[in-house]
């Protein structure tokens, strides 16, 4: 039984970008030696040349833009098949199909700009509007500033599911959280409750059997992956659904940073205590995460869902809940300029909460602005990398915000692995890492909240948070030794891929 299943593995591993990569490489040094007489440099300058008017005449990010134009200086001849694997965001002739799929599947209204503000951030509230996202009053919400605490809440919650269940993560792991919430899933079925998953293909690659979606749909589970790995060049690979969804009943939603793997409540040591932290909500607002839901479920299946409307809460609870997501379809980064707003905006605080922290140019100068107008700007970060690599970026970016008097706390017990954003009074908790990824590759959910009483648990979990922490030093980073600030320096060149 492990050896043909380990074969499985060994073969998916085989498509992965990791090997993918390596094989470029291989394809340059190919191409270089069998070809490095028949091509004169001349030809070569051409070629660079032109795979740089290309790149230019997309409209990308500068940061993103200037990272893949040193990648196709360096190796002109492999570095196109590089961007269209890792960089492209154009849609082929399937993909937009796909698209069109995921648009038309209950479409939301726009609403115009000058529709009545109602909350503390009333730029944010409108732009999330634009997009169709309602916003909505009188709907509960928890904050939950640990896994362990967001699933055992969520485990009540599946019990109690009576119509719907669905599920959307980035990352399922057999294990005992796994166990935990199969065990659940499979009863509910046997009373006739209908349950849909979607799960990424990348995300889940070493960490569920090949024949995962097939066991599931045996059992009655409703599963999909996202964007399978097929063993043929795929231009679409770097499109992940990095959602974390959870929705009962139309009624209740959860979202956060959290994946369903044993990790991410500490029954298992990764990186040292895993810091992680979600959201439940109640009432209408969910209805924003079934829609995304049911169009991602359209995209990766074709098929339509019909839920029934949620179930408004009853009484009045103070504040507003504005659920939302983003995603490669929009030429603009919805989670990247909902964040922007928030940073913007700030008045008095500003805290952050992230495990990356790979900032292109507007985000850093936005945050450098902020603390210069006097908000109280503090990042926490890990102290323990789950990829070195990224986290050697991430203090790359240390130095020019610690001198524009930002604050700077990494986690001393091991890694923080939650993304989120407390504006003054307003809030984003979801599955958003500041870095290019999250912002131009991969489909996000959160979920913003203005003046509403959750907020203050929020404030809780980064004053704790704090305590937990060492503050990061300017005298510290310039006295580190050279060659670590230009291992930093060359790692940034490369962080569209990371």
């Amino acid at each position: 039984m492990f050896l043909p299943s380990l074969k499985k593995q060994a073969k998916r591993l085989f498509r992965s970008r990791l090997v993918l990569t390596i094989l470029l490489f291989l394809l340059q040094i190919f191409l270089l030696f069998t070809l490095g007489d028949l091509m004169p440099r001349i030809v070569l300058r051409v070629l660079s040349f032109a795979l740089i008017l290309w790149l230019l005449s997309r409209l990308d990010d500068p940061s993103y833009q200037i990272s893949w134009l040193f990648i196709l200086l360096l190796i002109p001849l492999s570095g196109c098949f590089f961007y269209l694997i890792f960089g492209n965001k154009r849609f082929g002739f399937n993909m937009k199909k796909q698209m069109e799929r995921y648009s038309s599947a209950y479409p939301q209204p726009k609403q115009h700009s000058s529709v009545q503000t109602h909350t503390c951030f009333p730029q944010l509230e409108q732009y999330l509007s634009s997009h169709g996202y309602t916003l909505h009053s009188n709907c509960k919400s928890e904050y939950f500033p640990s896994g362990e605490a967001l699933f055992g809440q969520l485990l009540l919650d599946l019990k109690s599911a009576q119509q719907t269940i669905y599920l959307e993560y980035f990352i399922l792991a057999e294990g005992r959280l796994w166990d935990s919430v199969r065990t659940v899933l499979e009863q509910k079925v046997k009373n006739g409750v209908q349950i849909y998953l979607i799960y990424d293909d990348v995300g889940c690659l070493a960490t569920l059997p090949e024949d995962f979606e097939q066991s599931m749909r045996q059992k009655g589970i409703h599963a999909a992956r996202f964007n399978p790995i097929h063993p043929r060049l795929n231009t679409f690979l770097n499109y992940r659904d990095h959602r974390k969804l959870c929705i009962i009943d139309e009624n209740i939603a959860y979202t956060g940073g959290a994946n369903i793997a044993d990790e991410y409540v500490n029954y298992i040591e990764k990186h040292g205590k895993w810091k992680d932290s979600g959201i439940r909500i109640q009432g209408s607002a969910v209805r924003n995460f079934v829609d995304l839901f049911c169009q991602l479920w359209a995209f990766t299946t074709g098929e339509s869902l019909n839920p029934p409307q949620p179930i408004d809460s009853a009484g009045f609870v103070p504040g507003f809940l504005q659920p939302f997501g983003s995603g490669p379809m929009v030429p603009n980064s919805v989670a990247r300029n909902a964040l922007l707003h928030c940073i913007n905006h700030a008045e008095s605080s500003l805290y952050i909460m992230t495990p990356y922290l790979v900032l292109d140019h507007e985000t850093l100068c936005s945050l450098q602005r902020s603390a210069a107008s006097g908000v109280d700007v503090r990042i926490f970060t890990p102290h323990l990398p789950d990829k070195w690599y990224v986290h050697s970026v991430t203090r790359s970016h240390y130095l020019p915000l610690l001198d524009s008097g930002i604050r700077i706390f990494e986690y001393l017990p091991g890694f923080i692995h939650s993304k989120t954003m407390l504006s003054d009074n307003c809030a984003i908790v979801g599955s958003i890492n500041l870095d290019f990824r999250s912002f131009y590759l991969q489909f996000e959910a959160a979920v913003a909240l203005y003046e509403h009483p959750a907020i203050e648990s929020l404030k809780a979990d980064f004053m704790k948070t704090q305590e937990l922490s060492c503050e990061i030093f300017a005298q510290d980073l310039r006295s580190q030794p050279w060659y670590l600030r230009f291992l930093q320096t060359v790692l940034k060149i490369f962080a569209p891929l990371m």
